[in-house]
């Protein structure tokens, strides 16, 4: 069954629910304007596509009427920047060795932050695409380790900036970052936080997630690498109250 397009001058974004729904209304911007050609886990960046992006999808027209669907997307228990009590949360659920989550880390998310200073709460989850990033269950779990001495934001960072990824990488990271090594080395032998992220993986993937990196504005979904333009578009569209709760 066809879903139903996101409009956002003139670019769409899908987003397709399995296991609980057969189908899934997504938020319709830019009134009057027809949707293009949909594909899940669409991007703007030319040329490149999601990990684990089906093709071949077929064109969807564009609905009438704007629809909006919010999904609650738990956060506790996860790594988060900003404000708690900021208007914006933004959950992204990502795979350290994704290089289209590296492309959308590199350009985006610092201009992101920067462009509305206390208002955004951005969270981390994690969703390793184990099947064909060998790495990035490791990455993750490294990443957790390093959290456990209140440095995993620093450690995400070096993760994103890294062009090689296995465990001489994290040791050397955790020696740069000044971490206890004895007690980072056995968090990652005894796979400590290998449970926590199997459990964001399953929730993602019984949502209907099967690419990185996807995100929730407020519950909202985007899917995709996608630029900041797309983000600041739905941002403010909800600072200003114009998306129905």
């Amino acid at each position: 069954m066809p879903v139903e397009p996101v409009v956002l001058e003139q670019e769409t974004i899908t987003f397709r629910r399995s296991h609980f729904f057969t189908a899934l209304s997504v938020l319709t911007f830019g009134l009057g304007v027809l949707a293009g050609y949909v594909i899940w886990g669409t991007n703007l960046f030319p040329g490149l596509r999601s990990d684990s992006q089906p093709a071949n999808q077929p064109a969807v027209a564009a609905t009438s009427e704007p629809q909006y669907t919010r999904y609650d997307i738990p956060t506790e228990g996860s790594y988060a920047l900003g404000p708690a009590d900021a208007p914006i949360t933004i959950v992204e659920f990502s795979d350290f060795q994704c290089p289209f989550c590296k492309r959308w880390h590199d350009e985006v998310y610092d201009p992101l932050l920067a462009a509305y200073p206390g208002q955004i709460r951005f969270v981390y989850r994690n969703l390793p695409l184990t099947s064909i990033h060998p790495d990035a269950q490791s990455a993750a779990e490294a990443a957790m380790c390093a959290g456990e001495q209140d440095k995993f934001w620093e450690f995400h960072e070096k993760l994103f900036s890294s062009t090689t990824l296995g465990s001489p990488t994290y040791l050397q990271y955790a020696q740069e970052l000044k971490l206890d090594p004895v007690t980072f080395e056995n968090c990652l032998t005894a796979n400590k936080y290998q449970a926590q992220i199997q459990a964001d993986s399953n929730f993602a993937i019984d949502l209907g997630i099967n690419s990185t990196p996807t995100f929730f504005i407020n519950g909202l979904a985007v899917v995709g690498a996608q630029p900041l333009d797309v983000f600041k578009q739905v941002i403010d569209r909800e600072l200003a109250g114009d998306i129905p709760n």
